[in-house]
């Protein structure tokens, strides 16, 4: 399946030294243990396993390690500043959300306000393909969740957030480093196994 970004980010991540990958890991999560723990799971054999893996890293981290990777996002309404990876992929997560009308706007800011001081962390959640309106109801939702319960769907929601991010690596780096293109083919990997996942 030519130029499949799932299998490009297979190939590349692969391919990388492990100070590259370690490097181009921490673009999707700023949690050093969960990049660590991805980058000595090389190689991964196709994009179910990768996915796997990285899911089954986000369940197996520290909550300190979740709040590690928690600092590196911003405010949903607020843009992320700069030109690395991450801030345009932040920029570009909550394109929708920006589009929303300028009262709402301000309700999910009051409702980001409202939930910092309950759990003292920033809400996230995965922003790309979520309006505005979307995302306030969310919010609100969630502000009812017990400590617990909340830590588990901030989990899940870093999750799908890695798993987007981990499809773009290979777009944004993998096609500058040597051998890897950014149709390359896993060999181990199969047409079926591109699927395993959805966003």
């Amino acid at each position: 399946m030519p130029g499949d970004p799932r299998r490009a980010a297979v190939t590349a991540l692969n391919a990388w030294s492990a100070e590259q990958a370690r490097q181009e890991l921490s673009a999707c999560c700023a949690s050093r243990r969960w990049v660590a723990a991805m980058a000595s799971g090389r190689p991964y054999g196709g994009w179910t396993e990768l996915a796997a893996a990285a899911s089954a890293a986000i369940k197996a981290l520290r909550w300190s390690d979740v709040l590690e990777a928690l600092d590196a996002h911003p405010r949903i309404g607020d843009k992320a500043a700069g030109q690395s990876r991450e801030a345009q992929w932040s920029r570009a997560e909550q394109s929708a959300a920006a589009g929303g009308a300028e009262s709402v706007l301000w309700e999910v800011a009051a409702a980001n306000a409202e939930y910092e001081q309950v759990f003292g962390h920033v809400f996230l959640i995965r922003a790309a393909g979520r309006s505005a309106e979307e995302i306030l109801a969310a919010a609100r939702r969630r502000l009812d969740h017990d400590a617990a319960t909340e830590q588990q769907v901030v989990r899940a929601e870093l999750a799908e957030i890695v798993l987007l991010r981990l499809e773009r690596v290979a777009q944004t780096a993998g096609s500058s480093s040597p051998g890897v293109k950014a149709g390359g083919q896993d060999s181990a990997e199969s047409a079926a196994d591109v699927t395993g996942v959805a966003k």
